[in-house]
């Protein structure tokens, strides 16, 4: 066969009769047929669409492995959902001590607007953690269900995904029950909590994919998501406001694309400030800006 066509050879018929003369009329000779390939290549979206259809066709599938991630991380567990809490928890109070700490050396009483800050910022972050791990390792750890039954790869950091929001879920219940006694009350600017929340889940969603299949190539992917994962809280304004790091640094913590995400529901939720209006605080630092926004929402939807 030839590199750009397929290869005919007039070879004589069976029972004596001979083949059909080449177009050239020599017998034996090897003549190629020549195409070309019409058909265009699919588009981005097309590539999109399709693996929308093919997840759309396996959902049945996603539920149950969902499913399975939530009972096997709560079957014969001593606290059972308290798992859910357990994580945030821990968050909140890690950051009331390095929130007392900060205080006690400035002079300044910790107020409830900073355990409810810190507690605002916990679940999400403990939601981004939890997925991250379980998701980076969700194609190798089952190799035998991936090497024998075919369905979208993608299926099982969604799975991940989910159910580390049904364990956000329980925790989010929690919190509105605690709010109230920490001095949050209900505001207009609660509404932009969903749209925060969904492009939480997009990023999330996104790291998820790509780090799952980085880890399936570069084995010490795992371990480099361990480091980052562990002092990332240190890199991201869980502990602290960004403005409080000065205008320069303030900064560079918001490049963080989770960052503007965890302060906007800060902001929205405690402060009850419009994430439409800039915020700047009295010694000039800006603390918001709705080009945050913008920038969290870019990273989230590309």
């Amino acid at each position: 066969p030839a590199a750009n066509g397929r290869a005919i050879a007039a070879e004589p018929e069976e029972h004596g009769s001979a083949a059909p003369a080449p177009p050239s009329g020599r017998p034996g000779e090897i003549a190629y047929e020549s195409f070309v390939d019409d058909e265009p290549s699919p588009t981005y979206a097309e590539d999109l669409r399709e693996a929308a259809t093919e997840l759309w066709r396996f959902r049945e599938m996603l539920y149950q492995l969902t499913l399975r991630d939530i009972r096997i991380r709560y079957k014969q567990a001593v606290i059972g959902f308290g798992w859910a809490l357990l994580m945030p928890a821990l968050v909140v109070l890690s950051g009331c001590l390095v929130r007392y700490a900060m205080t006690r050396k400035s002079g300044a009483p910790l107020e409830l607007a900073g355990i409810a800050s810190i507690a605002v910022k916990a679940l999400p972050w403990s939601f981004f953690v939890g997925t991250i791990t379980f998701a980076t390792q969700s194609l190798t750890g089952n190799l035998q269900l991936v090497s024998k039954v075919y369905f979208p790869r993608a299926v099982l950091p969604l799975a991940a995904t989910l159910g580390q929001a049904f364990d956000a879920a329980i925790g989010a219940l929690v919190l509105v029950l605690v709010l109230p006694f920490l001095d949050v009350h209900l505001s207009v600017q609660l509404l932009w909590v969903p749209v925060l929340l969904l492009l939480l889940f997009l990023l999330t969603v996104a790291a998820s994919l790509f780090l799952s299949c980085a880890n399936l190539f570069f084995r010490d992917v795992k371990y480099i998501v361990q480091v980052m994962l562990t002092f990332g809280i240190f890199f991201t304004p869980v502990f602290f406001d960004p403005a409080m790091m000065g205008q320069r640094l303030g900064r560079l913590i918001m490049l963080n694309p989770l960052s503007p995400l965890l302060e906007g529901l800060r902001l929205a939720i405690v402060d009850r400030h419009d994430l439409l209006l800039p915020l700047v605080a009295p010694d000039g630092v800006v603390v918001w800006s709705p080009g945050y926004l913008v920038y969290a929402a870019l990273w989230a939807i590309l």
